[in-house]
């Protein structure tokens, strides 16, 4: 695609983009040069991916995001640009949250800056399949719901993992309506008000 070749006229020369669009979005552990707020096409974000480390356990697995192919959606996150020198580090880093620990491969895709006027990047991503032993696949709302209220790992409550990614949403992407992560942010506050909580 002739689109992918484009740069950003102030890319660094030799430096590395990498596409966020889980708990990177929030905190992603690594330097950076800079951020930018976008988007992906051909893939939807789901919360189809186990953790057994950072936001569940191996008795309760949480809940995390991955992409999946679909011609028709795209999906909103953060892309970051580091330096040369920094590369081998980031990418030392990423592999040992995101693969060892996380089961995730990785991806080279077209990413779109949300402010106007901008080329198109080529950012590394990190994907889950369904190769993935911990991967969980398709479930109702609720029944994701349900896991991520329960869940907590090395790094956390799984609520907290969904409750950044929507805050993340709506305060740089206000008008982006994620209907996958609403509804499972509204099932997961259904489950709380119920047991006499009031917020997640």
């Amino acid at each position: 695609m002739s689109a992918m070749k484009t740069r950003d006229s102030k890319q660094e020369k030799g430096s590395l983009w990498i596409f966020g669009y889980g708990s990177l979005v929030w905190k992603p552990g690594f330097r950076f040069r800079k951020s930018k707020v976008g988007h992906i096409k051909g893939y939807k974000r789901r919360f189809w991916h186990g953790d057994d480390f950072h936001r569940g356990d191996k008795d309760k697995p949480g809940r995390v995001v991955t992409l999946v192919a679909d011609d028709e959606a795209c999906t909103w996150g953060v892309a970051y640009e580091v330096s040369e020198s920094q590369i081998e580090e980031t990418l030392q880093y990423l592999n040992i949250r995101e693969v060892v620990f996380g089961g995730y491969t990785t991806e080279m895709v077209e990413f779109i800056p949300k402010e106007n006027n901008q080329d198109t990047l080529l950012a590394l991503v990190y994907i889950a399949t369904s190769d993935n032993p911990i991967y969980l696949g398709p479930a109702s709302d609720k029944e994701i719901a349900a896991q991520i209220s329960i869940c907590r790992g090395n790094t956390g409550h799984n609520t907290e993992y969904l409750q950044r990614l929507v805050e993340f949403m709506r305060l740089y992407c206000p008008d982006v309506e994620d209907e996958h992560l609403f509804s499972i942010e509204a099932a997961v506050m259904n489950i709380f008000r119920d047991c006499g909580h009031q917020a997640l």
